[in-house]
């Protein structure tokens, strides 16, 4: 056991509403939180504000807990309008607030059926903290994979070498047979264009990896005893199944944690009167438990889930006791382990200046080989501990922990962008604050189970990440970020550009057919010899570049490196068209600011995953290819399909010899790694998925429930990425571009 010193503590979808605010150009307001305890007031009950489970406090015995609620009776909006906006006209995410002052609002504030000691604060110097492992990756990453990973760094320089002097060559080659031949090579630097511009996110993010050659070294830590900070456990909710709200629930609050040193609170942002009565039921056993519904007013800017923790963040102040210490924070489908307060915790205690920590969002519902590639793992175990290891991890939005002190330095939970918890960890960072990744499995999720829900939460992450970009000026520059470190800094605008790129990768996948069908080639040198040592270049490149990809890869498993590569490409035109929309055309032309809307509560009629549910194949291909713009998928491989017969056929008919048709084919469709095969193949990947959708037992029949507690947690078979045969064609693709490769590697020595 080590006892550390004492320290300072820190003085949807379904949702039905559009956020008339939203425009990601809007300031940031700022929401601060009150500290004063708002005086005691008789029960009053509304349909239409916010639930509290409080009991009677006039009765001598406890009796069924009661829904006392605040209330708002003025017959028109206008007359306490004003008092909604800050003082710089900036919409509130929380009119409670300012309702408090009005005579007709009424909050109850009778005490707590929850007996807790959140008034109690203990010395530092009495938390105790076990450490169980030097590393607290140890189930990700066994002793001879550390040893192998430590030499990434080495191999991405050796990728990043080789492939800057493969390009630069390229252009040196272009140039000289400008010169001898007195002609322009417009496809030539076409395709020169497309590949920089697909490369320079991939290349940022490696020279990212690059600059933490001295590894990352967090302790696995656990925080023991009954001597533990106070934390408020929030559940964001808004739409989903109640019972997959009501398991995350029972899992919270059954923690291994004292239970008069936390709180559960479920932040329903659909005021759902099922999941209310299920809370309500729920609290009898679990005295912990708390429900809340915020007020939603009509023309009044919600600010999605942002606006939702801000309600939760003042609601505890009304509890007793106050409010906690530390918020943590779930999405409503994400069930926690019985050890994840006691491990995210831990990390906090020992550090005053640690304001956020955070650990991987892991899921236990992704079909059998993953077709949609929906699993984290990229992010989650090999990006973010990257991040971690340079001192700038990023809050991923579910079970991660804030020190509320640390919330309230930076004028509550930032709103103005879909991604409130990177905008969060940003302006922690930018105030000097530390934060964290806890590399644990400590939550298991859900992944949405539709291809629609799929598209919507993933563009909504990208638009988030471009909103939180621009309201921070790319880190670059300015107030907020003025306490960032230079590693900081340069994380955020490398994945706020890599979102950006989005849009030239798009461009870059046109280019390839556009440049064969036109007759130009994709290659030009001046002799035969620059053309061999571009061949060798291209190939050393290559065979570096898969020898990363292994390394890079160890972490999340190296199947996932080429199809995260290929989702990519596929979600290229969704990406494109989200920010084309939401930053670039105005409104008269289609644009518009895209709303939120929680994955969980994403339904779709298609049930494609449900054997006995599942709609016939013409409605699959319908919704998939015509209402989801999958159409331009199937489009573009019939273009780029028809460009590499029609380069081949001119080929064939026009070149003297066998000699000159190998050169000619060479350099135009058949320059290695034929990149326009591997795009096709990815972009066939919709398609497939809805001809051939996986097949997923129920929600249950994943789950191991207890029969007496009714708390459910995911069979551990479940929890890691299963694969099959099928997923060998991928491999046989890559190994054999490979190969083609090879062959044209060494046959350049001969012809």
């Amino acid at each position: 056991m080590i006892s550390y010193p004492a320290r300072t503590r820190q003085s949807s979808q379904n949702s039905n509403f559009t956020d008339p605010y939203s425009s990601p150009y809007a300031s940031r307001p700022v929401s601060p939180l009150p500290t004063t305890p708002i005086p005691q007031t008789p029960i009053s009950h509304s349909a239409t504000s916010s639930r509290v489970l409080l009991l009677d406090h006039n009765s001598p015995t406890p009796s069924r807990p009661q829904t006392p609620r605040p209330y708002y009776t003025h017959d028109s909006f206008a007359s306490s309008q004003s008092t909604l906006f800050g003082a710089n006209g900036y919409p509130s995410p929380n009119p409670e607030k300012y309702l408090e002052n009005d005579d007709n609002y009424s909050t109850d504030t009778t005490k707590s059926r929850h007996v807790n000691t959140f008034e109690k604060r203990h010395d530092e110097k009495s938390y105790t903290i076990e450490t169980l492992a030097t590393h607290d990756d140890v189930e990700f990453l066994p002793p001879w994979k550390r040893n192998l990973y430590r030499l990434s760094p080495i191999f991405t320089f050796l990728a990043v070498a080789a492939y800057f002097t493969y390009y630069a060559y390229r252009i040196h080659c272009t140039v000289y047979a400008q010169r001898a031949y007195h002609k322009i090579y417009i496809m030539a630097w076409l395709f020169i264009a497309a590949e920089g511009c697909v490369a320079c996110p991939a290349l940022l993010h490696q020279l990212y990896q690059m600059l933490s050659i001295r590894g990352r070294s967090r302790p696995k830590l656990r925080i023991r005893g009954e001597e533990v900070p106070t934390v408020d456990v929030f559940i964001t909710c808004c739409g989903e199944d109640v019972d997959i709200v009501l398991d995350t629930t029972r899992a919270a609050c059954a923690v291994d944690y004292p239970r008069e040193r936390f709180r559960v609170v479920v932040l329903d942002d659909g005021k759902d009167a099922e999941l209310e009565k299920a809370c309500n039921d729920l609290s009898i056993e679990y005295p912990n438990l708390f429900y809340h519904a915020r007020i939603k007013i009509k023309a009044v800017p919600h600010h999605f889930k942002a606006g939702n923790l801000t309600g939760g963040t003042d609601f505890v102040t009304k509890l007793e006791g106050a409010e906690g210490e530390y918020i943590a924070a779930l999405d409503a489908d994400m069930i926690p382990e019985p050890d994840w307060l006691r491990a995210i915790i831990a990390h906090m205690v020992i550090d005053p200046k640690m304001a956020l920590v955070c650990p991987p969002q892991l899921f236990y519902n992704v079909p059998n080989n993953d077709p949609l590639v929906q699993s984290l793992d990229t992010f989650v175990h090999v990006m973010e501990p990257t991040k971690d290891a340079n001192g700038v991890a990023w809050c991923t939005g579910s079970g991660y922990a804030i020190r509320r002190s640390a919330l309230e330095s930076i004028g509550g939970w930032p709103v103005g962008s879909l991604a409130e918890d990177t905008f969060t960890s940003s302006l922690l960072l930018g105030s000097g604050w530390k934060t964290a990744f806890c590399h644990e499995g400590l939550q298991y999720g859900t992944v949405p189970d539709t291809f629609t829900g799929h598209l919507k939460q993933r563009t909504r992450w990208t638009l988030g990440t471009l909103q939180t970009a621009l309201k921070l000026k790319f880190c670059l520059f300015g107030e907020l970020v003025k306490g960032m470190s230079f590693f900081a800094r340069l994380s955020a605008f490398v994945f706020a550009i890599d979102a950006f790129f989005k849009i030239f990768l798009l461009i870059a996948l046109l280019t390839i057919p556009i440049v064969l069908i036109s007759g130009g080639q994709l290659v030009a040198y001046s002799d035969n010899n620059q053309l061999r040592w571009q061949i060798r270049l291209c190939f050393t490149s290559l065979v570096l570049t898969r020898f990363n990809e292994w390394i890079t890869y160890l972490p999340s498993g190296y199947r996932l490196a080429q199809r995260d590569t290929g989702a990519q490409m596929w979600m290229a035109p969704f990406h494109a068209m989200t920010i084309v929309r939401s930053f670039i055309l105005p409104s008269w032309l289609g644009g518009k600011a895209m709303a939120f809307s929680s994955s969980g509560s994403i339904k779709s009629e298609l049930n494609e995953r449900d054997p006995k549910l599942r709609a016939p194949l013409f409605t699959r291909l319908k919704v998939t290819l015509w209402d989801c713009d999958v159409y331009l998928h199937l489009l573009y491989i019939i273009f780029v399909i028809t460009a590499v017969t029609y380069s081949t056929v001119i080929g064939i008919t026009k070149a003297d010899g066998i000699h000159n048709l190998l050169i000619y084919l060479l350099t135009h469709a058949f320059w290695p790694p034929m990149l326009w095969l591997l795009c096709v193949t990815a972009c066939a990947e919709p398609i497939k998925y809805a001809i051939w959708p996986p097949t997923m037992p129920d929600r249950e029949e994943l789950l191991d429930r207890d029969p007496k507690t009714g708390i459910a947690r995911p069979k551990e078979s479940w929890k890691k990425t299963r694969y099959g045969k099928l997923t060998f064609w991928h491999e046989t693709q890559y190994s054999g571009v490979t190969i083609f490769t090879s062959v044209v590697f060494f046959g350049a020595f001969f012809v």
